[in-house]
């Protein structure tokens, strides 16, 4: 379920796939799907990319995904950028991409509350993946 990183809301999926029936890929486009639905809810249109994981507003890439299986268990997860110094993206090649720009919901919704997306993400994927 959601945690919080410095302005980034992550999760850290652990879950037992093959019990779930869910392969791979069907994880990753949920988790994906999850955040597109959840940015949307604050007016933002984004979008995943079959080619570079994550989710993206225009060419800006707002939440990554990384994911692990063994054993049919997935571990690691989701983070998304929601209130945070984005400077140090700046020094690096963000997911391996050069050039690739970064971004947070902060610098496209005027009023946000990192405890309320998160909440609101907790929810989704708790509905996404009938987990009570």
């Amino acid at each position: 379920m959601p945690g919080n990183g410095p302005g980034q809301s992550v999760v850290y999926d652990v879950l037992y796939l093959s019990r779930m029936k869910r392969r791979v890929k069907t994880l990753g486009k949920n988790l994906e799907q999850t955040i597109v639905e959840l940015l949307g809810d604050y007016g933002v249109n984004a979008n995943a990319r079959a080619e570079a994981p994550g989710v993206y507003v225009n060419d800006a890439k707002i939440a990554a995904l990384g994911l692990r299986v063994r054993k049919g268990r997935s571990f690691h997860g989701l983070a998304l950028n929601v209130d945070m110094d984005l400077e140090p993206f700046r020094r690096i090649n963000p997911c391996g991409y050069e050039g690739l720009e970064v971004t947070q919901l902060k610098n496209l919704v005027s009023d946000i509350e990192m405890a309320s997306v998160t909440d609101n993400l907790q929810q989704r994927l708790i509905n996404k993946f009938s987990y009570e």
